[in-house]
């Protein structure tokens, strides 16, 4: 009888949609890196000193990673949110994540790990077809499918 009824239960989860999921996940990454983003670029002097005094990366120039850092933060995210060159926009996210994991707050690491698995997720499962990517993908061979993202 309980067997029966967490199988029920089992094959319930099971048919929750992955494009839901998937949209989801992009919806729900894009505001921790935008706001970090706006913030950059409402104070960029501001933001260039957190560089030089607090964040100090070994290789930037402060100012240099500040501009760098908020243009990554502002354009991937509109990327991720519209599912357009969804997978390509969340490599320089996870690269930023590495580098603040690393290099600039160690001790946040359950906020960088929750970040790090999102976007791994939308990498390696694509946007879903509720993106542009999808669409484009509607429209092209079969072969470029995969690049974009179409539901397998």
């Amino acid at each position: 009888m309980r067997s029966a009824m967490i199988r029920a239960i089992v094959d319930t989860l099971n048919v929750f949609p992955q494009s839901l999921l998937q949209l989801l996940m992009r919806i729900a990454i894009v505001p921790v890196f935008w706001r970090s983003g706006w913030g950059k670029l409402e104070n960029m002097e501001q933001a260039i000193g957190l560089f030089r005094e607090e964040y100090k990366l070994p290789i930037l120039p402060p100012g240099l990673a500040a501009y760098l850092g908020t243009a990554v933060e502002l354009a991937a995210p509109a990327l991720i949110l519209v599912g357009l060159a969804t997978r390509l926009a969340t490599l320089p996210l996870i690269a930023l994540t590495l580098t603040i994991q690393f290099l600039v707050y160690p001790v946040s690491y359950p906020d960088h790990l929750l970040w790090f698995a999102i976007l791994v997720f939308i990498l390696t499962r694509g946007p879903g077809p509720i993106s542009i990517d999808a669409l484009l993908a509607s429209h092209t061979e079969p072969s470029s499918a995969a690049v974009y993202g179409r539901p397998r």
